[in-house]
């Protein structure tokens, strides 16, 4: 069964870090590109990230870019995103994504396999 599984949300005061993991398995992430996306409360869901499978490029939306980094191991199958000087902002339930062709596009229509999410709040 393919399936993407992320861990590491959680409540955190703004300005502290997190960091984000998302396990495949049934499939290798090899030909994959991954990404993240985040949908809010009330908002649509949004792009955040991606990791090619290739050369491993890097891509962010700017609401984010100097503060996350997205990573991947590709010998433990798993994907990262590490956040860090997190806002209110941020808040949101954060899904890992994989995507092939790997393009690392930011529609997520074009993303293949979702995992169910992981909720990130920031609170003071």
């Amino acid at each position: 069964q393919l399936q993407l599984v992320e861990s590491g949300g959680g409540l955190v005061q703004p300005g502290g870090s997190l960091r984000l993991s998302c396990a495949a398995s049934g499939f290798t992430m090899d030909y994959y590109a991954e990404g993240w996306f985040r949908q809010a409360p009330g908002k649509e869901r949004e792009w955040v990230s991606c990791i090619s499978n290739s050369d491993g490029s890097t891509y962010y939306a700017d609401s984010v870019k100097g503060r996350f980094t997205i990573s991947r191991d590709n010998a433990k199958n798993t994907v990262y995103l590490q956040m860090n000087s997190l806002k209110l902002e941020d808040t949101a339930v954060y899904y890992c994504a994989g995507e092939f062709p790997p393009l690392c596009t930011t529609v997520q229509e074009d993303y293949d396999y979702w995992g169910q999410g992981t909720q990130v709040t920031v609170s003071s």
